[in-house]
């Protein structure tokens, strides 16, 4: 009876991982397809090459997209993590009211439904009067990237001891060296952690993007949604691509985090 609810329990996992994983697999599979038709390489598998992914670097609308992507997420992470940073170090010299009002407004912002942050960043920059749709999606993806850098790099902060500060100034350091010397070697590894969270979280925003950028200014993201309807295996091979990217940045965050525990 117990061998046979441990086989149910193992049947039953399997299935999951299966029903979650077998069409990421079949995308990777069938991007190395070099069927000569469009459907009939997402269909039949006939020769194994590499045909779709050098047609990455042959089509200019993927080579834009991917640039747009890039350019966005190191910019809006180096902003983000800028600003957020210097935000959460500021909050250890508030007092507990305005630390309190502060942070609960940076979660609230985390908790609305990224739709309703679409819409309203949408609605603002036309308010403003804002067409440049670089600006607009910078903007944006350093908007909604602040709030997870603020509450990361608060909670390193709030373990910080607060005389090592204070002796640092009696010695004579100025608020500047007291930062770049005592404060910012402590919070290097959750500053690393927060940067890779930020680019990931502008590398695969897709409702926010898609609002605030505009058909003449398309991510990786909106590029692949905008192909909708139609039958093109550049995808697969672009979209095997990203799933590895991920995939690495998952395995060096793991590493990170072991290292840093061990």
């Amino acid at each position: 009876m117990l061998k046979n609810k441990k086989k149910n329990k193992y049947f039953f996992l399997l299935s999951v991982i299966i029903f979650l994983y077998l069409p990421i697999i079949s995308l990777v599979v069938f991007s190395f397809n070099e069927s000569e038709g469009r459907i009939s390489s997402l269909v039949h598998f006939n020769k194994f090459g590499f045909k779709w992914y050098s047609r990455i670097l042959t089509d200019q609308s993927i080579k834009s997209s991917i640039i747009v992507t890039l350019h966005i997420a190191f910019l809006s992470t180096f902003c983000s993590v800028f600003l957020g940073t210097l935000s959460a170090i500021s909050l250890m010299y508030y007092n507990k009211k305005w630390r309190k009002l502060v942070l609960n407004a940076n979660q609230l912002s985390m908790v609305i439904p990224e739709i309703i942050n679409a819409l309203a960043l949408f609605v603002f920059f036309n308010f403003i009067s804002l067409k440049n749709s670089f600006l607009r999606m910078l903007l944006a993806h350093i908007s909604f990237s602040i709030p997870y850098v603020l509450i990361s790099v608060y909670n390193k902060c709030s373990s910080l001891d607060i005389d090592l500060l204070h002796s640092a100034s009696d010695l004579g350091a100025t608020p500047f060296q007291t930062l770049r010397k005592v404060i910012l070697p402590q919070l290097k590894g959750v500053i690393i952690a927060s940067s890779c969270i930020s680019f990931g979280l502008s590398f695969d925003d897709f409702i926010i993007s898609y609002f605030v950028g505009g058909s003449d200014y398309q991510n990786i993201s909106a590029y692949i949604y905008s192909l909708k309807g139609t039958v093109n295996p550049t995808i697969n091979a672009l979209s095997s691509i990203l799933i590895l990217f991920f995939l690495l940045k998952i395995l060096f965050d793991f590493y990170k985090l072991r290292k840093k525990i061990y």
